[in-house]
């Protein structure tokens, strides 16, 4: 049950010395830098999406799925579990130089998908995955905690996923790209749906007395054990109509988990209530997952519940909330950090909501959208630089 105590309330380990602290533990670089990747990529693709780009940013939809997934998503994950890993197992995650290797080698990949050297952002954007598993794997297995395993192989699966797309793009193997991408985003959704689940449910009960959220053992096993089949059946190529089975039961088990999490009670807990608003979306791009091989929804508005909305406000949420939990600053949300909020959750409405209604103002949606996003995570990044790069107020490790 140990694996269950919030990052931010764990013991500290020993005392460390003030200064430039970017290095000290994997949130710090990892926030940073995807905020800032967040803001700088999601601009530069709507302004290519409008036309208004001299020369393409990226070649195409699926590499924008790439840098979101590989790039922004994959790096919050990666500095999540660097900092959650420490915790869990009271060992040592990376830090110091070999973490900033693993970010050198994070952004080596961001600038290799933008030049014709197709096979060395392969190699870069499969080993980082791999690089941060094995950085996982040995104080998981020095302390023995086997339930975070799974961590570990859900890592070596987006690794996979990277090279199977770079592979298809290179014409190595004869299947589509988005397979990769497909899977990517099952996997993404997994790690969610477990962290969600450990985390959304005891803060709420601790920043909201008497919010009496639970977690239902028949709920849980349905829930994950639902999304691991849809991941199962993504993998296996199979037809659109056992998927949207699938999906509906997903939906089902994830809506019903939500709703024991007692969401209307954290209205007056900024820094509880956007976990709950973010997870809102996971049940509906289930539903829409399940309804769009019907043509009732374009499958890229289900792709974008998921990942403008369910992802991106998940990670805005913890990015607050871990950051200020492990720099020793109260666990409350300020106005800024309500604006990213907003901001964030904003541009999930209009990328998914406008487009169903109107599609004529697809393209208008997109744009606002994007200056939402890009302003949501542009604006974490100014406001916690300070944060992320000094010692921890109470002059603990992290």
């Amino acid at each position: 049950m140990s694996s269950f105590i919030p990052l931010e309330e764990r013991p500290a380990l020993p005392a460390t010395r003030p200064g430039f602290a970017l290095w000290q533990l994997g949130f710090r670089p990892f926030y940073l830098l995807a905020s800032s990747f967040a803001a700088l990529s999601i601009g530069l693709w709507a302004l290519q999406f409008a036309g208004w780009l001299p020369r393409p940013y990226l070649q195409g939809p699926m590499w924008h799925a790439h840098e979101m997934l590989f790039g922004f998503t994959q790096a919050v994950i990666v500095g999540f579990l660097f900092t959650a890993g420490r915790n869990w197992s009271n060992r040592p995650t990376p830090t110091g130089l070999p973490l900033a290797a693993l970010a050198a080698l994070w952004v080596a990949g961001r600038i290799l998908v933008l030049t014709p050297f197709g096979w060395a952002a392969a190699l870069a954007n499969t080993a980082f995955p791999l690089a941060a598993a094995i950085a996982l794997a040995i104080p998981f297995i020095a302390a023995r905690t086997r339930r975070n395993y799974f961590f570990v192989a859900l890592l070596i699966v987006l690794a996979a996923a990277a090279l199977l797309l770079h592979l298809a793009q290179l014409g190595v193997v004869d299947l589509p790209g988005w397979i990769g991408i497909q899977i990517a985003l099952d996997v993404v959704l997994f790690i969610m749906a477990v962290m969600g689940g450990r985390v959304i449910p005891m803060f709420t009960n601790n920043g909201v007395p008497g919010a009496g959220a639970t977690r239902h053992p028949t709920v849980e096993r349905v829930a994950l054990g639902a999304l691991l089949a849809l991941l199962a059946a993504d993998a296996l190529r199979l037809d659109a109509a056992p998927l949207a089975a699938v999906a509906a039961l997903c939906a089902l088990a994830h809506l019903a988990r939500w709703l024991l999490w007692r969401p209307w009670k954290t209205r007056r807990a900024p820094i509880v209530w956007v976990l709950h608003a973010a997870y809102a979306w996971v049940p509906v791009h289930l539903a829409m997952r399940a309804l769009a091989p019907f043509g009732w929804f374009a499958p890229s508005l289900a792709t974008h519940a998921l990942t403008a909305g369910a992802a991106a406000g998940l990670i805005i949420g913890m990015m607050t909330r871990t950051a200020r939990g492990h720099t020793g600053r109260p666990l409350r949300a300020d106005r800024t950090d309500v604006a990213c909020y907003a901001l964030v959750l904003g541009a999930a409405l209009l990328r998914v909501l406008v487009p169903l209604a109107a599609p004529a103002l697809t393209l208008h949606a997109v744009l606002c959208s994007a200056a939402l996003w890009a302003g949501g995570f542009g604006l974490y990044a100014v406001h916690y630089w300070p944060i992320l790069t000094r010692a921890r107020l109470d002059g603990k490790p992290g």
